[in-house]
């Protein structure tokens, strides 16, 4: 059974940066990608970026384009995003997720079949 186990949020002012990290957890992990999404109440999980786990193609959201950088650890098994730049609208709940399946589309929810608990980002000054 793999586990997802997000860390690094916290209270940050708009312009600052964090550094989210997502360790995998379980004997086996087989991923064919993982991602990012992020969540407020009341509206659908947004997608933040994504990677292909063997390969490293990124894949980000219009919103953060230039902003997050999505990257992994191969070999340490955890998945990373820097956020800069940080904007009050980035306020949310972040959540990473893993799929074993090949899946041509990296942006939707419904895609993903592990997730971790999530990790609350605020922004605000």
């Amino acid at each position: 059974q793999v586990q997802l186990v997000e860390s690094g949020g916290g209270l940050v002012q708009p312009g600052a940066s964090l550094r989210l990290s997502c360790a995998v957890e379980g004997r086996v992990f087989g991923s064919h990608a993982m991602a990012w999404f992020r969540q407020v109440p009341g509206i659908d999980r947004e997608f933040v970026a994504a990677v292909k786990w063997v390969v490293g193609t990124t894949q980000y959201g219009d919103p953060v384009k230039g902003r997050f950088t999505i990257s992994r650890d191969y070999h340490k098994r955890t998945l990373y995003l820097q956020m800069d730049a940080l904007r009050p609208e980035d306020t949310a709940v972040y959540f990473c997720a893993s799929t074993s399946y090949f899946r041509s589309v990296l942006d939707t929810p419904s895609n993903y079949d592990v997730w971790g608990q999530g990790t609350q980002v605020t922004v605000s000054s």
